[in-house]
């Protein structure tokens, strides 16, 4: 038999127009049992937003009750699985804050800081969350060392710091775009300084040696001797830390026409 494409909407419509009407009923009842069983029914079907619905309606209800620690719980899971990271993340830690002594209080704590690493944007955006996260996770090992989730936390940490690199490593390159060339230098020490093992160390130093060059190209005549100097300075600091380097031959016009310079210089000054 076939079957009309009219006739199957018409079942699909019909169909969740049930469903959507014993929502609906659940949702009138005065029993909070009733609420409470159809939530978790609800859950284990993934429908995490009727569930969660369910959960917040009786969540005033249910505190202090038996029941109130797994909807607590469960409602902050329902949240995460709707990617509502934030309030999935609140959620989390008003339960281990409620339920400090509770055999789920380790894993809401992990999953407040994981979820907080969920919501923080790409690494092009602002990383005060990819910060929280770390600190919060950072919190979690110190109080559980021997958690099983000890090694995703880990994990989170190591991902956040390289969002954070490559944040920083972004912003400092945007001063040199910028012609903010005594700023790109300071940015670029900085970088160095906040991230030892970088990848990006090599094109930093390199970075560093163009931002001097341009700086001292464009001063006044009386602080150019001083600040070309300082080019070759960068320059031999990248050949001895980098000496197979790809940069090199990008900066040796740089580096050559500073030792002229300065040769320049010292004839004048002679």
């Amino acid at each position: 038999m076939i079957v009309s494409g009219k006739f199957f909407l018409a079942v699909v419509v019909a169909v969740g127009l049930t469903g959507c009407s014993k929502f609906r009923a659940v949702q009138k009842s005065t029993d909070w049992r009733v609420k409470y069983e159809a939530g978790f029914d609800y859950y284990e079907k993934k429908d995490y937003y009727r569930a969660a619905v369910l959960f917040e309606e009786i969540q005033p209800i249910v505190r202090g009750l038996p029941e109130g620690e797994k909807v607590e719980f469960f409602l902050a899971y329902c949240q995460y699985y709707e990617k509502t990271y934030l309030l999935a993340a609140n959620q989390y830690k008003s339960f281990y804050e409620t339920y400090g002594r509770s055999t789920l209080a380790e894993e809401a704590q992990f999953m407040y800081a994981f979820s907080l690493y969920k919501s923080s944007p790409p690494a092009n955006l602002d990383q005060r969350g990819s910060i929280e996260a770390m600190d919060a996770m950072q919190a979690f090992i110190n109080i559980y060392p021997t958690s099983r989730f000890v090694e995703q936390a880990a994990q989170v940490i190591e991902e956040s710091q390289q969002k954070l690199e490559e944040k920083g490593y972004e912003n400092a390159k945007q001063y040199l775009k910028l012609r903010m060339y005594q700023a790109a230098i300071i940015a670029f020490e900085n970088f160095r300084q906040a991230y030892p093992d970088s990848r990006y160390l090599e094109e930093i130093a390199s970075l560093k040696v163009v931002a001097q060059y341009q700086l001292a190209a464009r001063s006044f005549e009386n602080l150019q001797e001083k600040r070309f100097k300082q080019v070759v300075q960068y320059y031999q600091e990248l050949v001895d830390a980098y000496p197979g380097s790809k940069f090199i031959k990008t900066v040796e016009r740089m580096y050559s026409d500073s030792l002229y310079k300065i040769n320049q210089f010292k004839k004048t000054n002679s």
